[in-house]
């Protein structure tokens, strides 16, 4: 089966300042579109194969090729770093070629699958190195055309549950992964080979799935009579009708019109905020490191503890997408972040208790199904469709950058002062950051569809 294009022709929506989108009265919800399904498969299938790698790196790396904790986190830098610096280039390409989303996005999962089997000659740290990086380079290059093609098969008001749905099937295989890393270690003799084969095979699948059942991307009709405010700003759209198209509609997909797209408030103000938080969101493997030393879980748990995120990610992104749309995705990010902070006041409380890991973890996890796809549905509202990617990958790369340098920043400050400084200075540091996004959260009050005036005069409708 072929999976079709399903891009909507049908008016969206209006979306309030906050980014919550007011559906029209009688209209039947939409249905996740097609290719947000076979994007989600695809990311499924390649989170298996990924994190089948993940679980496995650091045993393989430390003990069975020695290398030391310098030269491991070498490597671990690389590995979460790297893919920041190509994402620009991923989502210019995109857009530069016409809309080849889907070609941009192959390539990168291409190359990363690729990466697998040549993890199997590489036994020093250089080239190990230049294997990860290679890896990175290719999430790095699909990540904003994936996105984009997200946005662009769904509607506004669908937006983000689409996101939602597309988070919780990428972490499924984020669940399955480690399972079968876990599986083939017990069962083969060379354990750390025949991981990094059947890892290829499914990298292989997942681009198969890709190819056949994804379509490529286009533009989304827009409606000719509704008004659309930006989400994150305090104006609104007038109709086609009664305005001149705005020059961004047809900018041309250049590096400069990419670039320039940081002049929008709306996309600003988000690429901003994005940054910030960023800059004091810890890395999940201090996460969990310091979720060890509190409750002295034994090393052959360890790996199991990101599953716990994992799960609470799984469970929720879907409803916490819906509720985005329903209640402002601006609202829903900021929350995120506080269930983040409430997970670092529970590590740096004195409280013991076995139900202490089930607690953080599912705030953890809560964290990122309220801010992963959230953030993306939000910032898709404030991006032109010929430069969609390009302006994801601004806020994609804005974030990874301040999130490597915090998890440099908070291994730092861990050596000189100790674990528990490390995380109540990162913690102070994220209270402010999220103080100072919610001075930023619009105010300006819901527009709604001319169609709606009539039937609802008394909600002083516009």
């Amino acid at each position: 089966m072929y999976v079709a294009d399903s891009r909507a022709s049908t008016p969206s929506a209006p979306a309030s300042a906050d980014g919550a989108v007011r559906p029209f009265a009688g209209r039947r919800r939409a249905a996740i579109a097609p290719t947000v399904l076979a994007l989600g498969t695809v990311s499924l299938v390649t989170d298996v194969s990924s994190e089948m790698v993940t679980a496995v790196l650091p045993l393989y790396l430390v003990a069975g090729l020695g290398l030391s904790p310098l030269g491991f986190g070498l490597l671990d830098g690389v590995y979460n770093g790297f893919s920041a610096v190509v994402r620009l280039a991923g989502g210019h390409l995109a857009d530069r070629g016409g809309g080849r989303h889907k070609w941009v996005a192959g390539l990168g999962y291409g190359i990363s699958a690729l990466c697998k089997p040549l993890l199997l000659l590489a036994h020093t740290l250089t080239p190990i190195g230049l294997v990860l990086a290679a890896d990175r380079t290719g999430k790095g290059l699909r990540t904003a055309p994936r996105d984009a093609l997200i946005s662009l098969s769904s509607t506004p008001e669908t937006r983000g549950r689409a996101f939602g749905v597309h988070r919780a099937m990428d972490t499924a295989g984020a669940l399955l992964g480690p399972l079968l890393a876990f599986v083939v270690l017990r069962a083969t003799v060379d354990g750390y080979d025949a991981v990094f084969t059947v890892s290829f095979c499914v990298a292989l699948a997942g681009v198969l799935v890709l190819v056949l059942f994804v379509p490529n991307g286009g533009r989304t009709a827009q409606p000719r009579d509704s008004r659309v405010a930006e989400p994150g700003g305090g104006h609104a759209v007038e109709p086609a009708d009664r305005r001149a198209p705005a020059p961004e509609d047809d900018a041309r997909p250049t590096l400069r019109a990419a670039l320039a797209l940081l002049r929008r408030r709306e996309l600003r103000r988000i690429t901003v905020c994005a940054l910030l938080l960023g800059l004091a969101t810890v890395s999940d493997s201090f996460v969990y490191l310091l979720l060890q030393r509190r409750l002295g879980v034994p090393d052959r748990w360890f790996a199991l503890l990101p599953l716990g995120t994992a799960a609470a990610f799984l469970v929720l992104a879907v409803p916490l997408g819906r509720l985005a749309d329903r209640v402002g995705r601006w609202r829903i990010f900021l929350a995120g972040h506080g269930a983040l902070l409430a997970a670092y006041a529970l590590l740096l409380t004195s409280w013991h208790s076995a139900a202490l890991p089930y607690a953080v973890l599912a705030l953890h996890g809560g964290f990122y199904a309220a801010t992963d796809g959230v953030l993306m549905a939000a910032a898709s509202d404030s991006v032109p469709e010929a430069l969609r990617s390009s302006g994801l990958a601004l806020v994609q790369t804005g974030q990874a950058l301040a999130r490597f340098v915090c998890s440099l920043g908070f291994g730092a400050l861990w050596t000189v002062w100790g674990d528990r400084s490390a995380l109540l200075v990162s913690t102070a540091a994220l209270a402010v950051c999220a103080v100072f996004a919610l001075t930023l959260r619009p105010q300006a009050p819901a527009v709604r569809h001319p169609d709606a005036a009539a039937t609802n005069r008394s909600e002083g409708t516009a």
